[in-house]
């Protein structure tokens, strides 16, 4: 059985570490890595999936602002590449989603494939007004807003509002497999 919560500290390991796997190296090329970096998730909106004490999913949602906008930005997603496909992304999206509608989010934004996310509503209409600092293909530059107007003035550069995290983020090794948190 596969459970979503909440992070806690003792994931942040076996997190990098899935990372690393899923999305190697370039995820700290990304334009989206310059809104997140030394910034903390938005609360109560960054989930661990685990199955049997191993952690084998990820998604955080990060405070940004456009134009005096709030939004929040999603990412990174992954999932263990022996459980892809099978259905870990989508719940990890619905409930990251319903998360954020309901601790009162407006709207949330991200860069990725269109065709998937488009299933839970994210659009590039919404971005039509917004900028990335760095490039960014257009057609990966997604928005879905939780509440009617949830964008409505939103345009410019996107800037990160997030609470600085005071840790400083450690290297961790690339695993073959997801790691077990510690306990």
């Amino acid at each position: 059985m596969i459970t979503i919560r909440e992070e806690i500290p003792s994931d942040v390991a076996a997190r990098e570490a899935l990372l690393d796997l899923c999305l190697g190296e370039r995820r700290a090329a990304k334009s989206s890595e310059r809104l997140r970096e030394g910034r903390l998730p938005a609360q109560g909106l960054a989930l661990t999936a685990e199955r049997d004490g191993v952690v084998v999913a990820t998604v955080r949602l990060w405070h940004v602002e456009a134009g005096g906008v709030p939004a929040l930005l999603l990412g990174p997603l992954a999932v263990a590449p022996t459980l892809q496909g099978e259905g870990v992304g989508k719940a990890m999206m619905r409930e990251v989603i319903w998360r954020a509608a309901c601790h009162g989010h407006g709207a949330i934004l991200l860069v990725g494939d269109a065709p998937y996310y488009e299933r839970f509503g994210f659009s590039t209409a919404l971005t039509r007004d917004l900028a990335m600092p760095g490039p960014v293909e257009r057609e990966r530059f997604l928005g879905l807003e939780l509440r009617d107007g949830g964008l409505a003035g939103a345009k410019g550069m996107l800037s990160a509002t997030g609470r600085l995290d005071a840790a400083p983020v450690l290297a961790v090794p690339v695993l073959a497999e997801p790691i077990r948190r510690a306990a």
